[in-house]
């Protein structure tokens, strides 16, 4: 039997979306999403008939042109107007995981049934999605504020047969991909544009892939700082409970334990030292890395708030006989919340590098670069070097984009959040951690063999058996950088519990 997610409307989490993707699940409108779609259109459809005043983007134009009316018979045309002229994205492609998961989410925004789309228009994105076939979209031409309406407008092009998507990994125009499936283009109806184009899936599709890959991300910067302090003979007292206990934040707790836990049963910890205190980017690992856990939590309750929102504009209430013209799509939330998490993130790389900085510099009984022979050999020098310049390119990536807005459309669209580009640049700095987590990694495995023949824990041994089928030890000067990307996969791809 075929893997599939039913959309309904309960909310969407976290291990929902990391199982749709793990296990490349197909999707299914049940049978109550499709009838609240049916009933918001079949609403507004009514509506139509007798309405006689405006409402904004449905019987008039877009931002700045909203005072302009619509005649009925251009209803339609206006819609596809609107998908048409506004993709005007450029700059890199997005990943196509990123894209197919900014489908998923207004799949599931649009089931909520306060969007008034047709329920074909829905089943078109689902068939898209379960044929792998995915809209090329492109990075720049968001403000994350009356949505995300660059990219979602390429997202939604191929609904029309315009723009381009990638199938069975070709490139090729949605006008070939609508003949080679037998599939009419959708013919939008009123506020359907709207509907698609208005939306932060853009943004949190980014803050979601962000926050799954942030998640394992925290538990691989413990073990590899649990590492790094045995391999520099460093002392376990900091991490007592009984120090937390008195600071009681929760990721502060949470990773004192995890460091005792990952220690537990090392030879190298349980020896007498002859120093009594080791450098803040070891004894403090709990403090940093905790305060990072806590950042990450808090931005993850606002991102699931988000993706189980109607961020659409105007939205209908047919319960109500409602038709309401707001600012849910400003992605302000989104925007001051992912410029927050690429800090945090930030800070878990910025005190790996120092823990590498300290490894080696040829104390407490390690060869100067982690190597038998320094001079002859540079062993571990330069990996170093591209940790201070990723932690430097870290830097500049987390100058705040929320901070920012650039009035648009002629002054309507006054205050903008940039969270688009808040959202690209996060994405960023979670790949520049995970270099930097594996640097560390492959100093930290070089340390211990020079702690032999005392063990780490028998969990480290075990991690550090696995990593070494990817990165032999370095005995003699070789090429390195095959090393660090395998590192990085080691990581990316690893299971750790």
């Amino acid at each position: 039997m075929q893997n599939i997610h039913q959309i309904t409307p309960k909310p969407l989490t976290f291990e929902i979306i990391e199982n749709i993707i793990g296990n490349e699940m197909q999707l299914a409108l049940s049978e109550e999403s499709g009838q609240l779609i049916d009933r918001c259109r079949n609403y507004l459809d009514e509506k139509m008939k007798t309405q006689k005043d405006p409402i904004y983007g449905i019987t008039t134009g877009f931002g700045s042109l909203c005072n302009k009316s619509i005649p009925t018979e251009d209803l339609s045309k206006l819609q596809s107007n609107l998908v048409m002229s506004h993709a005007c994205g450029t700059g890199n492609e997005v990943d196509l995981q990123i894209i197919k998961l900014m489908m998923l989410l207004k799949v599931h925004a649009l089931s909520l049934g306060k969007s008034a789309v047709q329920r074909v228009t829905v089943e078109r994105i689902i068939d898209m999605y379960n044929n792998d076939i995915v809209p090329v979209v492109y990075e720049l031409g968001s403000l994350g504020a009356s949505g995300d309406l660059a990219p979602l407008a390429h997202l939604f092009l191929p609904l029309l047969g315009e723009g381009e998507v990638v199938m069975e990994n070709q490139r090729i125009s949605s006008a070939q991909m609508l003949e080679a499936k037998g599939w009419q283009p959708i013919e939008l109806k009123s506020k359907e544009g709207l509907a698609l184009l208005n939306g932060t899936q853009f943004m949190s599709a980014h803050a979601v892939m962000a926050l799954l890959r942030a998640f394992k991300l925290q538990k691989l910067a413990d073990i590899v700082g649990a590492l790094s302090l045995d391999g520099y003979d460093g002392i376990l007292s900091p991490f007592s409970d009984e120090l937390h206990q008195i600071r009681p934040h929760p990721g502060q707790i949470e990773t004192a334990k995890n460091i005792r836990t990952l220690l537990d049963g090392s030879e190298i910890i349980s020896r007498p030292k002859k120093h009594v205190q080791d450098p803040y980017s070891f004894r403090c690992i709990p403090q940093v890395h905790g305060a990072t856990k806590d950042s990450i939590n808090y931005v993850a309750n606002v991102v699931l708030t988000e993706i189980n929102a109607v961020t659409d504009n105007p939205t209908v209430f047919p319960d109500e006989d409602l038709i309401l013209s707001g600012g849910n799509f400003h992605g302000q939330p989104l925007a001051l919340n992912l410029d927050y998490m690429a800090m945090a993130l930030a800070e878990i790389g910025n005190i790996s590098e120092r823990r590498v900085a300290q490894l080696i510099s040829g104390n407490r009984n390690l060869p100067e670069f982690l190597v038998a022979n320094p001079g002859l050999n540079s062993g571990l020098m330069i990996p170093q070097y591209t940790a201070a310049s990723i932690v430097n390119q870290n830097k500049q990536l987390c100058t705040p984009s929320s901070i920012d807005s650039i009035v648009s459309s002629n002054g309507q669209e006054d205050h903008v959040s940039m969270g688009a580009n808040s959202a690209t640049k996060l994405i960023r700095v979670v790949d520049n951690v995970e270099r930097l987590l594996a640097i560390e990694l492959i100093n930290a495995s070089q340390a211990i063999e020079f702690r032999r023949p005392d063990k780490t824990s028998p969990y480290l041994e075990e991690f550090l058996e696995a990593f070494r089928e990817e990165v032999p030890f370095v005995k003699d000067d070789r090429v390195l950088y095959k090393d660090i990307d395998n590192a990085v996969m080691f990581i990316r791809y690893g299971q750790f519990e």
